[in-house]
């Protein structure tokens, strides 16, 4: 799966190991875990205590805790750990690599470790830019073994070359398997505050318009990613054991994504396609 790979910059200044783990005890809640449901508009009735969290929910227990008062200007308050203030106010999800090692019991406490991985600065011409991965460890407590494993990548960039629209001409959407559906203001909200992800580009209309030049909300990566799980797990019957995310583009509000799933030799190939059919992100998947 190296294809999907983030691409390294050729000059890159990289901190490792400077930023030390913030841990946290989170309680995998019943009532958390049938709210999901309700957002994917399942039967939260079917969520019991002591019942696998179902794979790809594990993003409620990735929240960061930063006070509001330290928020970026965008208001991303980080997943699981704070990201540095380097003068670098645009943020962009790249991409998340997660693995499914062990079930989560709903109910159960975990164990979360979440530190920034590397920090990369770039120069590209007048323009610097950062790019940070974060990295995730969730444990049941009492438990050594893990039971997700996740890195996300994010990109950090300087004021203005903000979004630029594609080409207005539609392309067909050719797939083995595909489903189109709408995110609205409704589930961008509901996946929001699920996650606690308070980035106004999912959220202010007039910031993601006017700041950061979008034409609208726009999808959360972590939403596009959990959407692509489940349409593998319940339209297609599939158990992600490893999954490996790339965003390419946004995806917004109130316009049609197609998702569509192929089988590749031993793996499945999924993508989202924006409403004029061009792929937006693209997940390899292994089943177990």
């Amino acid at each position: 799966m190296s294809d999907l790979n983030p691409a390294r910059p050729e000059t890159a200044e990289v901190e490792a190991g400077a930023f030390e783990p913030d841990l946290r005890t989170e309680i995998c809640t019943v009532a958390t875990a049938r709210r999901v449901a309700a957002m994917l508009d399942l039967d939260p009735d079917t969520i019991e205590a002591a019942s696998p969290l179902p794979t790809g929910w594990h993003f409620i227990l990735l929240g960061a805790e930063t006070r509001r008062s330290a928020l970026r200007a965008d208001g991303y308050p980080g997943l699981g750990v704070a990201l540095p203030d380097l003068g670098l106010p645009r943020l962009l999800a790249t991409g998340r690599c997660v693995e499914y090692l062990g079930e989560i019991p709903v109910g159960a406490a975990v164990q979360r470790s979440s530190a920034i991985l590397t920090l990369e600065h770039r120069n590209r011409g007048d323009r610097p830019s950062a790019s940070v991965t974060v990295a995730h460890e969730i444990r049941v407590a009492g438990r050594s073994e893990l039971a997700v494993a996740e890195t996300q990548s994010f990109l950090m960039l300087a004021p203005g070359g903000g979004y630029k629209a594609g080409a207005g001409r539609r392309q067909a959407v050719t797939a083995t398997h595909q489903k189109t559906l709408v995110p609205d203001e409704i589930l961008l909200f509901q996946f929001s505050a699920l996650g606690f992800n308070s980035h106004r580009i999912h959220s202010d209309k007039s910031y993601a318009r006017d700041v950061e030049g979008y034409p609208d909300l726009v999808v959360n990566g972590g939403l596009i990613t959990l959407l692509l799980t489940e349409f593998a797990r319940n339209d297609l019957g599939l158990e992600a054991r490893r999954l490996r995310m790339k965003n390419l583009a946004p995806l917004f509000c109130g316009q049609p994504v197609t998702l569509t799933a192929d089988r590749e030799g031993p793996r499945w190939r999924l993508r989202a396609c924006d409403d004029h059919g061009r792929i937006a992100a693209e997940m390899e998947l292994e089943t177990r």
